[in-house]
């Protein structure tokens, strides 16, 4: 009789048990303004290509809907700081050739805030998101490895701003 009055005891607990990764937004944030990024770079095309995928994934990853500055609940912004291309990875030449280039990476580097506008509180920011997006030097463009530090960066401002709450 013990057992069964523990056993059910145990059962009915775990009734009650729940996990919550991260509270998100405060219930009354209902809207997000996405405001393009300032931009530090040589590389004007960057700026509209963070903010239309900030635009196209953040409301949706959050459950908010896309809204004005003027009028919405919360506003994401940020600067972009570095744009860079280098060469991680090359085979070096013999004595009268020039090294082969193997593969090259796009970093990027943004400051970025996510702020309450009902509370006027900063819910999230960082000061240094970066990120690199390869690309294979004969079979593919800067662009395709531009896009992808573009995707991972806009991946990690929602992991950042879902890790906080």
């Amino acid at each position: 009789m013990v057992l069964f009055a523990l056993g059910v005891v145990l059962v009915s607990s775990g009734c009650f048990y729940g996990f919550q990764a991260g509270a998100g937004f405060p219930d009354y944030v209902k809207t997000v303004a996405i405001v393009p990024f300032e931009n530090d770079t040589t590389r004007p095309e960057i700026t509209d290509e963070v903010f239309n995928l900030l635009l196209r994934e953040f409301p949706r990853s959050q459950g908010l809907q896309p809204a004005g500055e003027d009028v919405a609940d919360a506003v994401v912004r940020g600067k972009i700081t570095r744009y860079d291309v280098s060469t991680p990875s090359y085979r070096a030449g013999g004595a009268q050739q020039a090294p082969q280039v193997l593969q090259r990476q796009v970093s990027l580097t943004v400051e970025v805030q996510i702020i309450n506008q009902v509370d006027n509180e900063i819910l999230w920011e960082s000061r240094a998101v970066s990120v690199r997006g390869e690309f294979l030097e004969e079979s593919e463009t800067e662009d395709t490895g531009r896009a992808l530090a573009i995707e991972l960066l806009v991946q990690r401002i929602i992991d950042g701003a879902q890790s906080n709450w």
